[in-house]
């Protein structure tokens, strides 16, 4: 594309070599195009380079750069006008490559918003002092999932679970308080304790083909 500046300096040939800093007094609706005003007041319209990622805001200072006059890009933000928050900017898809590490610090907040997440590697390590979760749906798929904590609690309106076997071991006192206790097995049911009491406030009821007491 052809850049023209509005009011090209009079000492300046349109073919000779642009280099200096001006100020950025616009951007363009084409989110790549600014007008930058240099130190004699004229206007010059130019294109940002794609080395320049930082996004340029009006009234940072910058370096504008080109083999003439009509060809002249924003190569770099020199100054921000205001440094609390920098934009790293592109047209396009970014990607971060290194062939060593790469480390993502903050001093305050990460925050990270997309569309869809993808995350992938051959192992991981998550720590996290205090963590919540929001989401409407959790779907997991893990060959051995094992939690260890001291305190474990689950609140549902229902809870299915499904398995091959099962073992619970608890070392001191399980306590089941249900409307309805129903269970049914196909083979054997045994109950065994030093001291079992079976009670009820109305009806017991004991029925089979066979009954041996004692």
């Amino acid at each position: 594309m052809n850049v023209v500046p509005l009011r090209p300096a009079a000492a300046a040939s349109a073919a000779a070599p642009v280099h200096f800093m001006g100020r950025l007094v616009a951007a363009l609706p084409d989110s790549r195009l600014f007008e930058v005003e240099d130190e004699d007041g004229a206007a010059w319209r130019c294109r940002r380079a794609a080395s320049c990622l930082l996004k340029p805001e009006v009234g940072d200072t910058v370096l504008l750069c080109g083999p003439d006059s009509h060809k002249v890009y924003l190569i770099a933000v020199l100054e921000q006008a205001d440094a609390t928050l920098s934009r790293i900017d592109a047209p396009g898809a970014v990607s971060i490559e290194s062939p060593g590490d790469v480390r993502l610090q903050s001093g305050g907040q990460l925050l990270m918003k997309a569309a869809q997440w993808n995350l992938q590697a051959a192992g991981a390590h998550c720590r996290v002092d205090d963590m919540r979760y929001t989401g409407q749906a959790l779907d997991a798929t893990v060959g051995r999932l094992r939690l260890v904590g001291r305190v474990f609690e689950s609140v549902a309106d229902r809870i299915v679970q499904m398995a091959r076997s099962a073992l619970r071991v608890v070392d001191e006192t399980e306590q089941v308080r249900v409307g309805h206790l129903d269970c049914e097995a196909t083979g054997t049911t045994r109950l065994h304790a030093r001291h079992t009491v079976l009670t009820a406030s109305e009806l017991v009821k004991v029925d089979g083909a066979q009954i041996h007491m004692g």
